[in-house]
């Protein structure tokens, strides 16, 4: 097929034409990103310093941190200076880059969920055998699939848009590049690149959302034979876990599992995913976790004392 490209920039319409509302989204978005970036770092920061934190489980939650930083970084910073701008513009380039970086970094997550839902499985169901099974080695690996995963995927959807002819309007509905609101602008039909989508994108969303919840279920069934104290503590981090993996997966699901379509709700969608799922998971895995949470304090204490003593 020819590339019959003559776009070189598109404009973004960005949540609203409203002024008052702009400076509204400019804050909202300010705060969701420094309080992602704050949350995320005393994570990366935290784990690595602490002595009580060396279980494979923290290894892979220091790394979703990091995708964490780093997705957000990729969209947000952009998203808070447009909404201070009434002519939103990004090249060509410039938005291939961004949903490149929006399927490698969302697709790494979800396979490292996946890969903390198996840890979480040796670790409730086979304790004896934890250490021995989940290595270093072996989480250097599957944190190494994880991100070659991600890469393969965010590669093949990427030289399938880029060739893709921009002809006509060059105005995307929405506040980012993203593969609906830009097969919307295509010169061609998009029917049969939806279902291509919906295969690359959906379906990976579906399928490993399905083996998580299946593993839960496993994961909950060996409960029964666990103490009321083992169960209590399991049941605590699985549903950390659960309700990370929920808040990730279901909007990819309702975003990328349908035919190509635009939906006024996509872009709160979108929110949600870039925006306040990043800034909640350190959230609900610290506030959960007395382990965290005393190490952070641990960390802190000993920060201020140095700050105290050097000042003296």
């Amino acid at each position: 097929m020819e590339n019959k490209r003559n776009v070189t920039e598109f404009i973004l319409a960005g949540l609203t034409d409203n002024p008052q509302i702009q400076k509204v989204v400019f804050l909202l978005f300010l705060v969701l990103y420094v309080v992602t970036l704050a949350g995320n770092l005393l994570i990366v920061v935290t784990v690595p310093t602490s002595q009580a934190l060396t279980s494979p489980m923290y290894f892979f939650l220091t790394h979703l941190s990091l995708i964490d930083i780093i997705y957000s970084s990729s969209s947000a910073p952009k998203m808070i200076v447009d909404s201070l701008h009434e002519k939103k513009m990004i090249s060509f380039n410039g938005c291939m880059a961004q949903v490149y970086a929006e399927h490698i970094f969302g697709a790494t997550e979800i396979l490292l969920l996946t890969v903390m839902a198996y840890d979480r499985y040796v670790a409730i169901c086979k304790p004896l055998h934890y250490t021995t099974i989940m290595s270093h080695r072996l989480c250097i690996l599957l944190l190494g699939l994880a991100w070659a995963g991600g890469f393969l995927h965010a590669t093949i959807q990427i030289l399938f848009i880029v060739w893709l002819p921009f002809c006509g309007p060059n105005v995307i509905d929405h506040f980012m590049c993203d593969l609906y609101p830009l097969l919307k602008l295509v010169c061609m039909d998009t029917r049969i690149l939806g279902f291509f989508v919906a295969a690359n994108s959906g379906f990976i969303c579906l399928l490993n959302f399905l083996l998580l919840m299946v593993s839960y279920v496993v994961i909950l069934r060996s409960l029964k034979n666990c103490s009321v104290e083992g169960r209590r503590k399991a049941f605590s981090t699985c549903a950390s876990h659960v309700t990370v993996v929920v808040l990730f997966f279901v909007p990819c699901i309702f975003v990328y599992l349908r035919p190509v379509c635009m939906l006024p709700v996509d872009k709160a969608v979108a929110v949600f995913y870039t925006m306040v799922a990043p800034m909640l998971n350190p959230l609900i895995y610290t506030l959960r976790n007395a382990e965290i949470t005393n190490a952070m304090r641990k960390l802190w204490r000993r920060r201020l004392n140095r700050t105290t003593e050097h000042y003296r």
